[in-house]
Order: C-alpha cells, then structure tokens, then sequence
C-alpha cells in the first residue's frame, strides 16, 4: 500500500467477501445468456453452431475494453461508474429476454442487447477491480481474486439457473426473467456501503498522485506510459502470455445447456447443475483457488488448475452418456474453472499494482477473453463436425498445449534475467 500513502490516500483495507456480491452482475450476463437464453434458443430449434456464434459475440465488448478504461481512471468516481453500470445491466438483460421472445426469436436484436449488457457490465468490472486494487493488501491478493471470481461465476449460475428455472418452473418469460435478474443485479449496489472510495491513482512525472488533477492529456500520457512499463516487465510478460493462451479458458461451459439431451439431461437437471449448482461449485474453488494462490507461486498455481481441467474434459468424453454422468463430470469441470478464474485474477493483482489499474486489469482481462472466445467458436464448430467427444478432446488438447507454451516462456525469461556470474578471481 507504500502508492496510495505516497499519494496521500489511506483507503481502509475491505474485506475481500464484499467482492464477491459486486462482481454478481457482471458474472448474470454471460449467465443468462449461455444458460437460460440458450436452452430457450435450442427448443425454438435454433442450432447449436448458431447459440456458440451469439455466445462468442458476446464478448467482443470484453475484448475491447481497454479502451474506454482510462475514463474509469480519470473520471467521476468509482461508486457511480458501478452503480450507473448496474442499472445499464439490469436493463439490457430484459430487453435481450424480450428478444428472444416469440416462436422465431431475433438473433440480431439478442446480440445487440447482449454487447450493450456487456459494455455496461466491462465499466461495471473495471469499478470493483480498481476498488481491489486500491484496498487488498499483496498478501491477500489471492483470496480477493478468489472471492471477486467466485462472485462472477456464483453470478453466472445465479443469471443461468434462477433465470431458466423462472421460465421453465414458474410462469415467467424470457422477459420477466431478465428483469427480475436485474433488480437482483440493483440490490448488489449495497455492499458499496462498506467499501471506501478515493480517486484512481496516477504515476505523473515520476510521482503517484490521485487522477483529476491535471489535464485529459496527461493523464492519458500518464496511463499510456504505465501500460507500457506493466508490459515490459517480466511479470507483466507472463501475466499476459497466461491471459493469451488458452489454458484454463473453460469455454465448454458455454455449450453444456445445448449438449445436455446426449446425457439424458431435463431441462430441471440442466438448470440446477448448470445453473445454481453450478454457481455454488464454481464460487467453491474461486475460493479453494484462491487460499491456494496466496500460497504459492501464482502463475504455477494457474497452470496446474489448466491441467485439472484439461483431465476434467477427457474424463466426461470418456464417460457414460448418463445423467448422473453429466452431473458429476460439469461439476467437476465448474470446480476446476472456478480454480482458473481464481489464480487467474491473483495473477493479474499481483502484475498491475495501484496506479491506472482499470485501464491494466481491463487490458490484461481483455486479453484473457480472447482465448474464451476463439475456444466457443472452435468448440461449437468442432461439436457439429466431430460431435461432443471431438470437442471435448480438442478443448483438452489445446489446454495442454497451452500449459506447455507456457512453460518454455517462462523458463527462457528467467534465463534472461537471471544475474550474470561472476568470474573466480582465482
């Protein structure tokens, strides 16, 4: 915390579990999407390759958004960029659910709603990150990531579970559905209550300082010239090659709800394991993840996790097209990714330090949604020529192959950097 005292700043250290309900909202988008809209969307008869194509472009907004993080860095403060945020969520998750309404429901207009969710959910993120950054402590960097995920996937189950069990149980349209999940995603505002707010943290002219103080311009420099050092560095090399590559990117998640008749699966079974239960399992090892980073090296922590879930996806293409089967096997998977997301998150606190950290956490996180993306894409193309099995053992093969690009990098940098020896002057 040696920034925020140099820049006059002593933002009271928040309990990382806060991080948990703020980042709920933006987990409830892709939730929403991924397993309620989809299951809608299969029994409208809509394929497979169609749902991964809408699920994909989802992310675009996430990819981007490093753009338009130096305005969470430089203007108004972070409690109205998430509270505004919010709300922006709440309603382009109704409107998206009222898309999909009727017997041939617009993709167009879904994907359009989903990207303007998503655009407010990435200013919504980038507010509770900076907040992370400004009041979590480096020994406690790994729990917070590991609440703050397990908010984000507990949020997807919330979005993906309640939402379909809504429509399918209780009465509720698509667009009910979404707006109900969003005055639930409102209500997450409250733990704000408990966290302390300053102004983002600059490095001006050598010195840290709080944003606002000089010109749009140099505040610009400023972020720009902090990017810059974040990327040159070692650490800030690794944190991003683990946000590029896709180990651990758990993008067969997104296509459980449309697969699940292979296993026998009801739309109760779909909802309650893909949904709920899946939120809870995941939040699990967000949190298991977490302990565990703060532990031990952080970025080994990440590979290994990618591995887990590399062996999680062999195992249900090897297993009984079963229910019960299904059950255990997306469990599993939903644990593994919630130890990815975790140390995944850790890594990146540990790489931005205080200053510009919306525009650094958004960058590095914008990155990471490359490889989710890609994989979705790829995942559904292969599902509809090679089927289920095919996907699963690409998605595998791929995170494997990961790991070990990975390592070699690893490796030939810290041959680079490592001390010269020195001669025996004897």
């Amino acid at each position: 915390m040696a920034e925020a005292r140099e820049a006059g700043t002593h933002p009271h250290a928040a309990h990382p579990f806060l991080f948990l309900v703020l980042f709920i909202p933006f987990g409830a988008v892709p939730g929403f999407l991924t397993v309620a809209l989809a299951y809608e969307l299969k029994k409208k008869g809509i394929d497979t390759s169609d749902i991964a194509i809408v699920v994909g472009l989802s992310y675009i907004c996430l990819l981007l958004k490093w753009l338009w993080a130096p305005l969470v860095d430089t203007l108004l403060t972070r409690k109205t960029w998430y509270v505004g945020s919010t709300l922006a969520c709440g309603l382009g998750l109704g409107l998206a659910g009222k898309a999909a309404m009727g017997v041939h429901p617009s993709l167009v207009a879904i994907s359009a709603w989903l990207t303007i969710s998503n655009f407010a959910a990435t200013l919504l993120a980038m507010a509770v990150e900076s907040l992370m950054a400004a009041t979590v402590t480096d020994d406690q960097r790994g729990r917070a990531g590991g609440w703050s995920m397990a908010g984000n996937l507990g949020g997807q189950g919330l979005g993906g579970g309640l939402s379909l069990w809504l429509i399918e149980s209780g009465g509720f349209s698509s667009a009910a559905s979404g707006a109900m999940l969003g005055l639930l995603c409102a209500l997450c505002c409250a733990a704000l209550l408990w966290v302390d707010d300053s102004k983002p943290l600059l490095k001006l002219d050598g010195h840290v300082e709080a944003a606002g103080r000089r010109g749009v311009a140099a505040n610009l420099r400023a972020i720009g010239a902090d990017l810059w050092e974040l990327l040159r560095s070692r650490m800030g090399i690794l944190a991003l090659l683990i946000c590029l590559l896709p180990i651990g990117s758990g993008a067969a998640q997104n296509l459980w709800s449309p697969i699940a008749g292979e296993w026998h699966a009801s739309a109760g079974v779909v909802a309650f394991v893909t949904g709920a239960m899946s939120g809870l399992i995941s939040a699990a090892g967000c949190l298991a993840g977490g302990w565990m980073c703060d532990h031990l090296d952080r970025k080994a922590a990440y590979c290994l996790f990618g591995f887990l879930l590399c062996v999680a996806a062999v195992g249900m293409a090897l297993c009984p097209r079963t229910s019960n089967q299904y059950i255990f096997w997306t469990s599993a998977y939903a644990f593994v990714v919630g130890l990815c997301y975790a140390a995944y998150c850790a890594v990146v606190l540990e790489a931005i330090g205080q200053t510009a950290a919306a525009t650094k956490f958004s960058f590095l996180s914008a990155v990471s949604n490359s490889p989710i993306m890609l994989m979705t894409f790829v995942d559904g193309w292969v599902q509809g020529r090679w089927g289920t099995n095919g996907m699963l053992w690409t998605e595998a093969a791929v995170g494997g192959a990961g790991i070990l690009v990975f390592a070699a990098m690893a490796g030939a940098t810290r041959r680079a950097v490592a001390p010269p020896v020195l001669a025996d002057a004897n």
